[in-house]
């Protein structure tokens, strides 16, 4: 079980979700995923529901905001990347082709954030810690498992991310026409980055949750009202995945490592 106590600049350290159907979502994921969760009102603002897994924080749920659910913005998993200093993160934006969705703000004590756009338009959170590191477990089933960067233009956003995060990269063969990028920092794997697998897909970055048994799960998460997007699949060297969405429309990844495939 591993549990966190902190994050490297530069790692993705939470993610969260924002949907038009706050009930609905909660129910969803705990029947997928196993979640409990832990509600928390914000002030001044909704309810955030903190998801966890044997009394550990791996993912939050929350309500569109008014504005964005009055412009019919689809329900989205966001992911966020840790910093040490908000404010001096945000500065680097727009010099490196950024935008500055949200200006650097507190969030109580838990810590302080932003929110900005790549320049390849896909949308990022940057969070600053306090009481709240992110998650404290990953990678065991129910818990986030992966952040992948899905963008058109890989090498401008590459050199984004190292500009303003300071994070690093290495290149992954994967068959003769498609090469997966390693997003890296110091010595340890963070993410990924590599082109959508569907033409057109807007840029964004996605979601793995680890899961025992990827095919049981793609068909759960059916059978709870969500669709497949991408089928099961094997990656050789990395595991079983599949991409679904909930019933309100966020896509997400699930996966089944492939040292666990056989236990």
């Amino acid at each position: 079980m591993p549990i966190k106590s902190e994050y490297a600049q530069g790692t993705p350290d939470w993610v969260d979700l924002q949907t038009s159907d706050q009930d609905a979502a909660k129910k969803f994921y705990a029947e997928l995923l196993g979640w409990e969760y832990d509600d928390r009102p914000m002030p001044e603002g909704p309810v955030y529901s903190m998801a966890t897994v044997r009394g550990e924080n791996v993912a939050a749920i929350a309500p569109l905001q008014p504005d964005a659910a009055a412009a019919g913005a689809p329900a989205n998993w966001n992911t966020y990347i840790a910093v040490d200093d908000v404010d001096e993160t945000v500065a680097k934006v727009p010099g490196a082709g950024g935008q500055v969705l949200m200006p650097a703000f507190d969030v109580g004590e838990a810590g302080r954030m932003s929110f900005v756009t790549d320049p390849t338009g896909a949308a990022v959170g940057l969070w600053q810690a306090n009481k709240h590191i992110g998650a404290t477990l990953v990678g065991d089933p129910g818990a986030c498992l992966w952040n992948e960067l899905n963008t058109d233009d890989v090498d401008t956003a590459l050199a984004f991310y190292n500009s303003v995060f300071g994070i690093t990269s290495s290149k992954m063969p994967m068959g003769p026409e498609y090469t997966y990028t390693l997003l890296e920092v110091g010595d340890d794997q963070v993410g990924g980055c590599g082109e959508p697998m569907k033409r057109g897909t807007p840029n964004h970055w996605r979601v793995y949750f680890a899961v025992e048994d990827v095919d049981a799960s793609a068909a759960k998460a059916v059978e709870l009202g969500g669709t497949i997007v991408e089928e099961a699949m094997d990656i050789p060297t990395v595991g079983r995945m599949a991409a679904v969405t909930d019933p309100q429309g966020a896509i997400f990844s699930i996966m089944t490592p492939e040292e666990r495939q056989d236990q």
